[in-house]
């Protein structure tokens, strides 16, 4: 497919994350043929379990766990930041692409993760066999402060052992000047909305975007505060001209990332 026939081409999108989260979005759309700008707006900040969190690691390198799981990449960063060591009985469940790469990166082994298709906690939840084997496993289970807990209430439904710990909370950062000059000036026409909090942050740090800037909001749960917040979902709807360039912006998310990467 040429540069031309691609059907993002000539779209200057900016990326809302960094990381291995924002390298695999960017590289999505790129093969589409946009140009990417990642510029983080949000980043993840201590909580008030901080203790806790502290204290399950410690219990993580003594090996007190069966297991431990992660929805998001930035848990592995968590991890690093802390210098957190994985008993080597402790075995590892995750969701999501860019946790996989997160966790690769990192130097961390993975046990368990959805084979199929469909990566996400409740293919976890069906292809994991030793949660049905009638054990019952000490599990740690990291989320951040605004993750839907599926994997941590299956765990517990199933009766094990789950120490359930709220490992960052998602905070903004404010985007710089150059990012704020290209915006208004239509120099970054797209802008990747992943998530609630992304959505807040859009809609305070850039109340006057042009009316031609297009927003990708990913998940219902996005669209929904998009909505709420104001920013403009105009392109929701099919016969909007731009409903096929947004509806390709958001496949191409889709394509390397579950659900879970976009809820912290």
């Amino acid at each position: 497919m040429s540069a031309e026939a691609k059907p993002l081409s000539g779209l200057r999108v900016l990326v809302p994350r960094g990381g291995t989260w924002g390298d695999l979005v960017s590289k999505a759309l790129r093969e589409q043929g946009a140009h990417t700008v990642i510029a983080p707006l949000v980043d993840f900040a201590h909580t008030r379990e901080e203790d806790k969190l502290v204290d399950a690691l410690k219990d993580l390198e003594a090996g007190k766990f069966d297991w431990m799981t992660a929805t998001s990449s930035t848990v592995a960063d968590v991890l690093q930041h802390h210098n957190a060591v994985i008993h080597p009985d402790t075995r590892i469940a995750i969701v999501g692409e860019a946790t996989a790469m997160a966790f690769k990166n990192a130097g961390y082994e993975i046990a368990r993760t959805p084979a199929g298709e469909e990566n996400s906690t409740h293919a976890l939840l069906r292809e994991w066999p030793e949660i049905d084997s009638g054990d019952v496993l000490r599990v740690l289970t990291l989320r951040s402060d605004v993750a839907i807990p599926v994997l941590t209430q299956g765990l517990i439904g199933r009766g094990h052992d789950v120490t359930q710990v709220l490992a960052f909370r998602t905070v903004g950062v404010p985007a710089s000047v150059h990012i704020h000059e290209d915006l208004e000036s239509g120099r970054i026409n797209a802008i990747v909305v992943a998530s609630a909090k992304i959505a807040q942050e859009v809609a305070s740090q850039f109340p006057e975007l042009p009316a031609d800037t297009l927003l990708a909001c990913v998940g219902i749960n996005t669209v929904e505060a998009a909505a709420a917040l104001g920013l403009p979902v105009e392109a929701d709807d099919p016969h909007h001209p731009l409903y096929e360039t947004k509806r390709a912006m958001i496949d191409a998310v889709e394509s390397v990332l579950d659900q879970s990467d976009t809820l912290d």
